[in-house]
């Protein structure tokens, strides 16, 4: 139903005049908690990882526009309303003379009554239990492939070091998001409603 309801939010007065933005949005925990991905060593050597139960976690607000290459994020130490509305400014702030669709899932921050929608984006949920049809999700998994595989961190400063050069490194490779996340259904959806 994406396809309907993209016309009819692209249709709304408050569109009218602004380019047409496809946002993907999810938020995902960091922590100190070691995940084991599969490396390279040489023969006849098994590479050693050491591992980390400690349960310390940050948190990163992300949207992705697929059709644009672009991410927007924010680092948070909670997720809740409050620092949704605070992303969902930040986005709204980024992008002015943007209209933007921004799809997310059920969270209990996206339904709340104290979530305050900036008057140029409009929200739109899947449905129930479809990660799979978030492209931000697999931003997420990028991430934590490339910056953070094996990794052992002594403190969370080391987590929030690392996810501060690892976000701006994915976000300013706009070709690479693109060809992450821009799928064939998402492309062929009709933005020139207005």
């Amino acid at each position: 139903k994406l396809p309907e309801v993209l016309a009819t939010l692209l249709k709304a007065p408050d569109a009218q005049g602004r380019i047409p933005r496809l946002m993907f949005q999810d938020e995902a925990r960091f922590g100190r908690m070691v995940r084991l991905r599969r490396c390279w060593a040489p023969a006849p050597l098994r590479p050693k990882v050491a591992n980390g139960y400690e349960r310390q976690f940050v948190y990163v607000y992300g949207a992705v526009s697929p059709l644009e290459g672009e991410l927007d994020w924010k680092r948070c130490a909670e997720m809740n309303t409050e620092r949704m509305n605070e992303f969902l400014d930040q986005v709204s702030q980024a992008h002015p003379d943007a209209f933007m669709v921004m799809i997310l899932d059920g969270a209990s921050s996206h339904k709340s009554r104290d979530l305050r929608v900036p008057e140029n984006i409009r929200l739109h949920r899947l449905p129930g239990y479809s990660p799979e049809l978030n492209p931000q999700e697999h931003v997420w998994d990028e991430l934590r492939e490339k910056e953070f595989p094996n990794r052992v961190f002594d403190s969370l400063e080391g987590v929030i070091a690392q996810l501060g050069a690892g976000l701006p490194r994915l976000a300013t490779n706009r070709q690479g998001l693109r060809s992450l996340t821009a799928w064939p259904w998402i492309v062929s959806l009709n933005l020139n409603a207005n």
